[in-house]
């Protein structure tokens, strides 16, 4: 890593014409300078310049030398820039993954507001009820249901919502009960148990029953329900949606609040696309729930 040091250094005393001027314009004393070009040269086992008193030239090794040194610090000042740039405008390729119920009602129409306001920026969204891993999945931002008990992921609550036992019109008209096909996602396992408060009262009732179909997306679980294949849960934003052709199982009562957290893996300051991303995500989030 010295090595990259000295270099830099060299290139800057050929370019400032003197160790003097090129001392002041790294903002490093005159000694320092000196012994970095003197080190150099005495790894390298060649003289890269010929100094007098009034001027200094570069030897034949020195010319060729000087060229890489100065590619180097070309590179350099151009990946400094790129970076800085990021800070002003978001940019490059950001992935972010939520769950399938979250996804098309908050993830897309945020993140298609951000696409038209910065088009060096490129989303790559995966909706998934399942936990990636953020490093191993090379995850920017993900938006999840529920706290992460991962110490060193970075998160924060961003909004709630409550999940509503569903079912189709006429499967509740003929009535209901534990023994009714129960529709579950994956995640929710085999044997289901419910809390339920009364929305008035706040009078307990708990619903348990064991799950008959299982699926790995939330999409799956509402198309069964919307056809009358059995009960299911369905978040209440979406029951907001005309689309939506099913009705609450229990209308007089209510389960617990859902929290919805903001996870991202980066430990100092989050890239600009990310926090522009999470702000339109969190503006979205508000609108809806």
């Amino acid at each position: 890593m010295n090595q990259l040091r000295y270099m830099s250094v060299f290139a800057r005393i050929v370019e400032e014409g003197s160790i003097t001027a090129a001392a002041d314009s790294l903002q490093l004393s005159k000694s320092v300078v000196s012994q970095h070009l003197k080190t150099l040269e005495g790894e390298l086992g060649i003289s890269l310049l010929k100094r007098t008193t009034r001027r200094q030239t570069l030897t034949s090794a020195g010319e060729s030398f000087y060229q890489q040194c100065k590619a180097l610090n070309d590179i350099a000042e151009i990946a400094w820039q790129q970076a800085k740039d990021t800070l002003e405008t978001p940019q490059g390729t950001i992935r972010i993954t939520a769950p399938d119920a979250l996804m098309s009602t908050l993830i897309a129409p945020a993140i298609s507001n951000i696409i038209k306001r910065y088009p060096l920026l490129e989303p790559e969204l995966i909706s998934s009820d399942q936990h990636l891993d953020l490093p191993a999945d090379n995850i920017d931002l993900a938006i999840r249901v529920g706290p992460s008990a991962i110490s060193s992921i970075k998160q924060r609550r961003i909004g709630h919502f409550r999940d509503v036992l569903c079912a189709a019109p006429d499967l509740i008209a003929r009535g209901v009960d534990q023994q009714s096909t129960y529709i579950a996602n994956t995640w929710q396992g085999k044997q289901i148990l419910h809390t339920f408060t009364h929305k008035e009262t706040g009078t307990p009732f708990t619903f348990s029953t064991q799950a008959r179909c299982k699926a790995d997306s939330f999409n799956i679980c509402l198309a069964l329900i919307s056809e009358g294949a059995g009960i299911g849960l369905i978040p209440d934003f979406l029951l907001k949606q005309t689309n939506i052709s099913v009705g609450e199982v229990f209308p007089s009562f209510q389960l617990p609040e859902n929290s919805v957290y903001a996870l991202h893996p980066y430990s100092y300051r989050a890239p600009l696309s990310v926090t522009e991303c999470l702000a339109a995500i969190e503006e979205q989030l508000s609108a809806t729930l």
